[in-house]
């Protein structure tokens, strides 16, 4: 098929069947994402057939073991790196944290990292601690009117003191997609390794980590189809040099080392579903091939529809006095997280949406820097609408038309 078939992935959402969602239309996605039929029947069998320890001999404890290890074997072949390069955590924000701390002990108070104005606070706010420990924190300003981050700005705080460099794949407000192989390269050639925040994005089609070359790459399975945890790879290299942050008998397993508490079995078992639901697509789809190649190919499918529904949303937008569009205007070059200033808070315009049926929010969304250094009061905030794989034409025309009214 040469379109991505939108009928057939809402079909793959109990949401899209249930009454009290009838009329209303999902446009706060970047918050969190509808979950996958897959997902929810397997975190259902978990809690009715496996809710025991896992990795124990009996048959329930030993079926419990092997559902989270299909988890992260699959999942990890999708995003092109080794099954023990990934591991799960209670959120993203958790799992930078946790990776602050180590990098902190490693560190030792020598060295610079570099972080964004552009990064939700979960990318920003850990490593910008690091600076408390006599660790340099050097910050890669946006541009104030784009918001965009350039090149040759990194370029010029990058030497041989960096060794870490973090930023967004894409940011949550300004949504434009970074080149994330070029950011890379540059970085590497410096001498320094690279964690790319990548939650903005993943919802989007899953990133084929492993080919771009990022050390870390973050993202939450709540907003990509799945429960709430965090996923986090961990490149081997990166990983066998920081210091152990988990059990010390546990130093010698790579996806261990990062994860201090004892994870969500039944969490972790039903991302398998996550894996499950783009295989059914994949499938439907008449993709084959190994995991990571169906899973670029779907990617593929997925920016091309949703980017020929975002183009009119910008369109509108983008020429209206009363509105400042933050990000591109053009569709091609962002994700569907449309951020917008209008003269009045936010969170009013998203109030006076939902009579319409459309279900959207307003505020700062973690955002406050990328905000602030754009001269938006963060108080005042911006509306937002986000929208992802599973939305339709037909969607995007109620929301047009109920931003006619409200705007």
């Amino acid at each position: 098929m040469k379109k991505l078939d939108v009928d057939f992935v809402r079909s793959q959402f109990p949401a899209f069947s249930e009454p009290s969602l009838k009329g209303q239309a999902f446009f706060e996605n970047a918050g969190g994402s509808y979950t996958c039929r897959q997902v929810i029947d397997r975190l259902t069998r978990y809690y009715n057939q496996r809710k025991v320890q896992p990795y124990g001999p009996f048959e329930a404890s030993r079926l419990a073991g092997e559902e989270m290890d299909e988890a992260r074997m699959r999942l990890a072949a999708m995003l092109g790196v080794a099954t023990d390069e990934l591991s799960f955590g209670p959120s993203t924000t958790q799992n930078t944290y946790v990776l602050a701390q180590a990098v902190r002990q490693w560190l030792n108070g020598d060295g610079a990292i570099i972080v964004t104005e552009q990064d939700h606070e979960a990318n920003s706010g850990p490593w910008r601690r690091l600076a408390n420990d006599g660790i340099e924190v050097r910050e890669w300003k946006i541009d104030p009117e784009s918001g965009l981050l350039k090149l040759e700005d990194l370029e010029n705080l990058l030497d041989e003191r960096v060794r870490l460099v973090c930023f967004p794949h894409c940011s949550n407000v300004v949504a434009a997609v970074n080149p994330v192989v070029e950011i890379t390269a540059l970085a590497h050639a410096a001498g320094a390794f690279v964690c790319v925040d990548g939650v903005s994005y993943a919802p989007h089609g899953l990133p084929d980590v492993g080919g771009m070359g990022p050390d870390i790459y973050l993202f939450s399975a709540y907003k990509t189809y799945g429960p709430h945890q965090g996923i986090m790879v961990i490149r081997r290299e990166l990983a066998e040099l920081l210091p152990n942050q988990g059990h010390y008998f546990n130093e010698g397993v790579l996806y261990k080392r990062f994860t201090p508490a004892g994870p969500d079995h039944a969490q972790v078992a039903a991302s398998a579903g996550m894996a499950d639901y783009v295989d059914a697509l994949a499938a439907h789809h008449g993709i084959t091939g190994e995991a990571g190649s169906r899973a670029l190919a779907l990617h593929r499918l997925v920016r091309e529809h949703e980017t020929e529904l975002l183009q009119p949303v910008l369109d509108f937008l983008k020429d209206r006095n009363s509105v400042r569009l933050l990000g591109p205007t053009e569709a091609a070059d962002r994700a569907p997280t449309v951020a917008m200033e209008l003269t009045r808070p936010g969170a009013e315009a998203a109030a006076e949406l939902a009579p319409y049926g459309i279900m959207a929010a307003g505020g700062d969304f973690y955002g406050v820097r990328p905000l602030q250094a754009l001269g938006i009061d963060t108080d005042k905030g911006v509306l937002r609408v986000s929208f992802v794989q599973y939305t339709n034409k037909d969607e995007v025309d109620q929301l047009l038309n109920a931003l006619e009214a409200v705007l």
